[in-house]
């Protein structure tokens, strides 16, 4: 891979590139109808960029030449700051390519005096997070509704950086993605399958926790409204890749339809701990579903990952719950008095189970 400057035998390449749907979802300004007179604009645009102190490059091919994307290094803003970006065209991908460019850039950057540089992604734009975590990004937070999409809704996105003195190194993920490696990877035995919560589950999601039998043990015990459901399915996979969180569907694998959740919070890495939680609708409760599930996120975790403790906190009453732990190897460890929040500001006791590697 190299980056070189573009030029005008690249504008075929670029219109291509950005006329990727997956570009154009990500890129709100990109026009409809990307063409070459757009890629040409662009190109004269680049020189613009290097008169004002940043960069421009098309990412290519160092054998065969290929234009594979673009990456951009800001003019510094007012306290010498820059911010890096990025795209690839669909035949560039799974390479490494963004992940050397963006290091690449960012070493550039710094060698010229830039004391921090931004990377700002979409909050769904989960392989970019992941360029900018295999990058040495440090992932500092949500910009709420950053930025507006062509639609005219506003989308929240990640804010990462690196400063010069960082070391750089990649990060890995405490909570590595399923087999596969990739965000949308699932587990099954056959009987259930674990897929990661998505946007298109929102409205399942979102009816299920709203039926009182379902939140009635949830903390605290009251339905999510919809904007709390669509931000649940859209962060979620923002919230594994940052090893804050696993947000599952739990699906019947002969159907593939939505049957429960099943969570994994409260991930605490010092401590090799997590949390599990989980709901599972009327219709498959009887069936040994959520214990199946429960037992391969728990074999899972175990095989994967650093946690080698998960812990679950049930009401005395739920007896459905307390056998799905039991069945599934949790032990109860000891009861909370007055721990949860009960209707109408009551409290209740928690009952609290463990299962270790």
């Amino acid at each position: 891979m190299i980056l070189r400057v573009p030029e005008e035998k690249d504008a075929d390449a670029i219109a291509r590139a950005y006329a990727d749907p997956q570009v154009a979802r990500f890129v709100p300004f990109v026009p409809l109808e990307y063409d070459r007179e757009d890629a040409l604009n662009w190109i004269a645009a680049a020189q613009v960029v290097w008169d004002e102190g940043g960069a421009e490059f098309v990412i290519a091919d160092r054998d065969t030449g290929e234009v594979l994307g673009a990456a951009l290094l800001k003019p510094p803003d007012r306290f010498g700051n820059s911010e890096v970006g990025y795209l690839l065209a669909p035949w560039g991908r799974g390479r490494g390519a963004a992940t050397a460019a963006v290091r690449a850039l960012t070493d550039w950057g710094f060698a010229h005096g830039i004391p921090r540089i931004g990377l700002i992604t979409d909050v769904e734009n989960i392989p970019s997070q992941s360029v900018a975590y295999r990058s040495g990004f440090t992932r500092e937070g949500v910009l709420r509704e950053e930025y507006a999409t062509r639609d005219g809704s506003r989308h929240d996105s990640i804010a990462f950086a690196r400063l010069a003195g960082d070391p750089g190194d990649p990060i890995d993920p405490f909570l590595p993605f399923f087999p596969g490696g990739h965000p949308s990877g699932s587990l099954t035995d056959g009987v259930v399958r674990l897929r990661p919560l998505t946007p298109g589950d929102t409205d399942e999601y979102h009816a299920m926790q709203s039926d009182p039998q379902m939140y009635k043990f949830s903390v605290p015990p009251e339905a999510p409204s919809y904007a709390d459901s669509v931000m649940r399915c859209r962060y979620a996979g923002m919230w594994w890749l940052a090893g804050q969180r696993v947000e599952l569907a739990v699906r019947w694998a002969e159907t593939d339809a939505f049957a429960g959740h099943l969570q994994l919070t409260g991930v605490l890495p010092p401590l090799g701990q997590a949390m599990v939680g989980y709901s599972l609708l009327p219709d498959y409760q009887g069936r040994g579903v959520m214990t199946r599930a429960v037992d391969l996120l728990a074999t899972w975790a175990f095989e994967h990952t650093g946690i080698r403790r998960l812990v679950a906190g049930t009401a005395p009453d739920n007896v459905a719950s307390h056998r799905v732990l039991e069945r599934a190897g949790f032990v109860r460890e000891l009861l909370v008095k007055d721990l949860l929040p009960g209707p109408d500001g009551t409290r209740i006791d928690d009952v609290q189970w463990a299962r270790t590697r």
